[in-house]
């Protein structure tokens, strides 16, 4: 029970890797507030939780909305305590070649993607500056590190997170605040299992592990790095990725 006494907000809890991290931090103490715009599914996975013995709730956020985020936020701490971990894990995708990008399904990724990123970190970050301790996670992405084809929009917002999470780092360390960023490689969710089976064969054979990874995989790195046994590390981009981008 790592975790107990503690408040954690995951953004885009309610399905997929979102929801594995929120049964993770649960499982080990923590109180969950799953915030996502699917309030429904939010509401669903916090049920399962408080079945099962943790402690969730759910909330309704659109992540690139200031002040629907402050709304969350002044919730929490109202009707709670500061936050302790925020894991920002909201993103959508809307692919195609740049060329052909519409405007919209540039905005409307960098929006959700990067923008709720920085907007939650904000948020996060003044309340954890006032009780001097705090860890925050955001979930970047392969693509962010090398480029994806028709990803133009999501790989540059996840490049941008990794570049917001080593900023927020350097300026928040001195008050004991953590910022850290996981990067997933093509991870077994809805997402994925869209693809034809034989795109699903050609990523694998990329991948030295020879599998997709699992959400598990993601969600124990987010818990390790939230934890005090990664007291020591900030500013990092952890790889996820089974060996695909070394």
């Amino acid at each position: 029970m790592e975790f107990e006494n503690k408040i954690a907000l995951i953004t885009g809890g309610a399905q997929g890797i979102g929801r594995t991290i929120s049964v993770e931090l649960a499982q080990k103490g923590a109180h969950v507030v799953l915030g996502d715009i699917n309030l429904e599914g939010a509401q669903a996975t916090a049920d399962a939780i408080n079945k099962s013995g943790g402690s969730a709730s759910a909330v309704k956020i659109d992540v690139s909305n200031h002040a629907e985020v402050k709304q969350v936020f002044d919730y929490i701490l109202k009707d709670k305590k500061p936050v302790d971990i925020v894991v920002n894990n909201a993103g959508i995708t809307r692919d195609g070649l740049m060329i052909r990008m519409k405007e919209s399904d540039w905005d409307s990724v960098l929006n959700i993607n990067l923008k709720g990123s920085f907007l939650c970190s904000q948020q996060a970050a003044k309340q954890m500056m006032k009780q001097k301790s705090g860890a925050i996670v955001n979930i970047a992405s392969i693509v962010g590190v090398m480029g994806n084809y028709g990803q133009a929009n999501y790989s540059a917002s996840k490049a941008g997170v990794i570049g917001l999470t080593k900023t927020l780092a350097r300026e928040v360390a001195s008050r004991g605040i953590r910022v850290n960023a996981v990067a997933p490689g093509f991870i077994d969710t809805e997402m994925t299992r869209v693809l034809d089976e034989s795109v699903r064969e050609k990523l694998i054979e990329q991948i030295p592990l020879a599998r997709l990874g699992l959400p598990d995989d993601v969600a124990r790195c987010v818990s390790f790095l939230v934890s005090d046994r990664s007291s020591y590390i900030t500013g990092q981009v952890i790889n996820v990725n089974g060996g695909m981008l070394m």
